[in-house]
């Protein structure tokens, strides 16, 4: 077997959605740490396996910039950004008090490693150069499956995850789109982009998760928005042995009435592989063609989209996921037989693209997913049309905005300053929270969000 395996195209080429593709070089060689289940080893992985099958030449490829700290900071906090930037495993001493403020550290899921804060600017950097290009309509669809870190928060890295490199692709599509859509087919709930957008109605969001006892305990069904955004997110809560059929019964009647009452102008897709078969943290019990599936139908409604990775835990799994998942997206057919590639030996045995769901009870009653579907549609249905937007100049992209004086200044003293604590960076003098976090202890009761509570 070679890279240059067979590989047939379905579709007019006439019709043929433009595809772009996102990929940093160095971006899979983090390390979180022994033990630790988030390995960014598999975006390379899963990367070496659209390059053997050959998907590169179908699609337009970019190596995407790194994020800035300004950039960033269009949805998180100054002071949590610059503890971010300056924190390192040499220094954490000098950081006790603001790792626990910001949930990072030995005794997190977020732990402080080598390159972490060039770790959060690769993938984020990746998913706002999509978000750009379907901007500027340069393409249809942009995909980046390092990005898709859905549970950080404002100021509190959760989940693995410390940037949110979605909240800030979706804070550069409102730029130009009146209305957003996010869809997250992550076992776990997109809990920090729901939050982020709570409280609007020009971002819908559409999580399908476990829900009791899972992290991070959020994503009821009565959690529909508050304020203007009464109403705009969508949450089904499932639990565990879902398949493939039953996932889709839910997922298609409940995005088809999402695009008719919403009517987006754009669409990012969070493709979190721990909903797959077999993954090392997920309960799911989904085959790649049911996961993709999803991929499959968004993609049919040809609405400018993101496309990102998130979660998936068993690596040589997802990276079968990604790469069959840009296939879908490309309108090709690949063959089961792995090609030879860097990571070949990953796949063994038996060297196939696809796997097998498990034989396992399927803990999802058609009662209970039909008492969710119907519940969802009776929300969707009470919305009062697509709400609207005067748009005014656009703003303009990241890419023509010159950092004023104080972002440039404020980056050099991170780079000069590397120890200790001081204003606004994260020391227990800037702790300004009455309360711990609200999404943190799983137990699957529905929980107030920030936006909520605020007046």
């Amino acid at each position: 077997m070679t890279a240059t395996t067979a590989i047939t195209t379905s579709g007019s080429t006439a019709n043929k959605q433009r595809v772009s593709y996102f990929y940093q070089p160095d971006v899979g060689h983090f390390y979180y740490g022994p033990s630790h289940p988030m390995k960014p080893h598999r975006i390379k992985m899963a990367h070496h396996l659209i390059l053997s099958y050959g998907m590169y030449r179908q699609m337009e490829c970019y190596k995407s910039h790194p994020a800035s700290p300004s950039e960033m900071a269009a949805f998180h906090s100054e002071d949590y950004i610059n503890f971010m930037a300056k924190v390192t495993p040499d220094n954490l001493r000098g950081f006790s008090n603001a790792m626990n403020r910001f949930n990072v550290g030995e005794y997190t899921d977020c732990p402080v490693f080598d390159g972490l804060f060039e770790f959060t600017q690769l993938y984020t950097g990746a998913s706002l150069d999509g978000a750009v290009k379907l901007n500027r309509g340069d393409c249809d669809i942009a995909v980046n499956w390092s990005g898709g870190l859905h549970h950080a928060k404002k100021s509190e890295a959760s989940g693995f995850c410390y940037i949110n490199d979605i909240v800030l692709a979706i804070l550069e599509m409102l730029k130009v789109h009146a209305r957003v859509l996010y869809i997250d087919i992550d076992v776990h709930h997109g809990d920090g982009v729901e939050e982020a957008f709570y409280c609007t109605d020009r971002v819908m969001t559409f999580s399908l998760h476990k829900y009791g006892d899972f992290f991070p305990g959020t994503g009821h069904i009565k959690d529909t928005g508050a304020k203007e955004g009464t109403g705009f997110s969508v949450n089904a809560p499932l639990t565990s042995g879902m398949t493939d059929g039953t996932y889709e019964k839910l997922f298609k009647p409940v995005l088809s009435k999402i695009m008719e009452v919403f009517q987006p102008g754009a669409i990012v897709l969070q493709c979190g592989a721990d909903s797959l078969t077999g993954d090392r943290l997920g309960c799911f019990n989904l085959s790649l063609k049911g996961h993709a599936e999803c991929v499959k139908f968004t993609k049919s409604f040809n609405v400018p989209t993101l496309v990102l990775g998130g979660g998936g835990y068993t690596i040589r799994n997802v990276a079968r996921c990604w790469a069959y998942e840009t296939s879908v997206l490309l309108d090709m057919e690949l063959p089961d037989e792995i090609p030879y590639n860097d990571y070949y030996e990953y796949y063994a045995p038996d060297f196939k693209l696809h796997l097998t769901p498990e034989q396992r009870e399927n803990m999802n009653t058609e009662a209970s997913l039909e008492s969710v579907r119907v519940d969802l549609l009776t929300q969707l249905i009470s919305l009062k049309g697509a709400p609207s937007v005067q748009m005014m100049e656009v703003p303009p992209d990241f890419e023509v905005i010159k950092e004023d004086l104080n972002a440039e200044k404020e980056r050099k003293s991170t780079k000069e300053d590397r120890d200790g604590e001081g204003m606004n960076d994260g020391g227990s003098a800037d702790d300004r929270r009455s309360g711990k976090g609200k999404t943190k202890d799983g137990k699957g009761d529905r929980k107030e969000h920030e936006a909520e509570l605020a007046g």
